[in-house]
């Protein structure tokens, strides 16, 4: 038996589904993939950051948004829904339909089990090629442990973490700080089974 190869959807051809579609959908070299929904913490732990990042940025020149906005990385075309993004200074987008920003300062990725290899892994691989990321900021959704890159001025990227409510989160490419406690609030971890 054989199998018929995926036809090759063109970068046009996707945003003219994508923005007509009813569930969100990420693209790479020519292929679609659906979007699985997030669970309670995942959510919650989105909502936390966003918020908080939110009420520190609000009279600054830095936009927060959730994980609707849609991301080009365009050196290699992937367009991806990260779970928070932050863009500071002028945000640019792809095309008119601003929809799909292409400067981000900060990325922020919730992790699942699912999804948890390839954020830390290959999604980090494409997301460096971005010229304005200064930070990608990695939060466990099942256990309170938050992972921090920086870019450095040399292109190398520094590894900080943090796993206690006490602690806090320096976000220095936007000059905001998260505590961890905060991170968290209301999250309950599912034990293993449920």
């Amino acid at each position: 038996m054989s199998t018929l190869p995926k036809p090759f959807l063109s970068p046009e051809d996707y945003l003219k589904i994508e923005r007509a579609a009813e569930y969100k959908s990420e693209y790479y070299g020519g292929e679609m993939f659906a979007m699985s929904g997030a669970r309670r913490a995942h959510n919650l732990i989105a909502m936390n950051i966003g918020s908080g990042l939110h009420g520190q940025l609000r009279r600054r020149p830095c936009e927060v948004y959730p994980s609707d906005m849609r991301v080009l990385v365009s050196a290699i075309g992937l367009y991806t829904y990260p779970d928070v993004v932050v863009a500071c200074g002028e945000p640019q987008f792809a095309d008119g339909a601003m929809d799909t920003l292409v400067n981000p300062t900060l990325l922020v990725e919730v992790l699942s089990p699912s999804t948890e290899a390839y954020d830390r892994g290959r999604k980090f691989e494409q997301y460096r090629k971005i010229e304005s990321l200064r930070q990608y900021l990695l939060v466990s959704s099942d256990r309170v442990s938050v992972e921090l890159y920086t870019r450095q001025v040399s292109g190398l990227w520094l590894l900080s973490s943090a796993a206690e409510p006490d602690n806090e989160v320096v976000l220095d490419s936007i000059e905001c700080r998260l505590r961890v406690g905060d991170i968290y609030e209301k999250v309950v971890f599912e034990t293993e089974g449920n």
